[in-house]
């Protein structure tokens, strides 16, 4: 019996190169190989007499090399985000007071989004009032149930 699934496996496989990848696409060298391969074409522009094919080989070079980059990027940006919310549900979750109704925040619709802002901002503006008039900021007032 295998540990892993075959589909799994394929997509632990592109998510190990898509991460190589985009670690490597980001390195100073990178970037001044790129910069010399645009130079050197540059540069045999006289040599092609500016030819439709010689802006051809850029054009088509560059928009194939950005069309895979996209998916590459994305594939990481998803796996660093989805991170980040793990990390950021663990602390909500191991934080006595914090309220663990907002840990998939990220599944609602922009109107309960937007109703969990106003609360929130409702509560940053009470903290300031707070403030202004020399008391503490901090605790951890209670919020209202939303309806719904």
């Amino acid at each position: 019996m295998q540990d892993v699934e075959p589909v799994a496996a394929r997509s632990l496989r592109f998510g190990s190169l898509a991460r190589r990848l985009s670690s490597l696409a980001g390195r100073p060298w990178v970037f001044a190989l790129a910069c010399a391969a645009v130079v050197l074409w540059g540069a045999s522009g006289p040599l092609f007499g500016f030819s439709d094919t010689w802006q051809l080989v850029i054009n088509t070079s560059t928009t194939i090399i950005t069309f895979l980059m996209v998916f590459v990027i994305q594939n990481t940006q998803n796996r660093d985000t989805a991170a980040i919310q793990i990390k950021l549900d663990e602390l909500i979750r191991a934080t006595q007071g914090a309220h663990n109704a907002i840990l998939d925040l990220e599944k609602l619709d922009e109107a309960e989004l937007a109703a969990y802002l106003e609360r929130y901002e409702a509560l940053a503006a009470q903290a300031r009032r707070k403030l202004a008039h020399g008391r503490l900021d901090t605790g951890s007032p209670e919020i209202k149930r939303m309806r719904g």
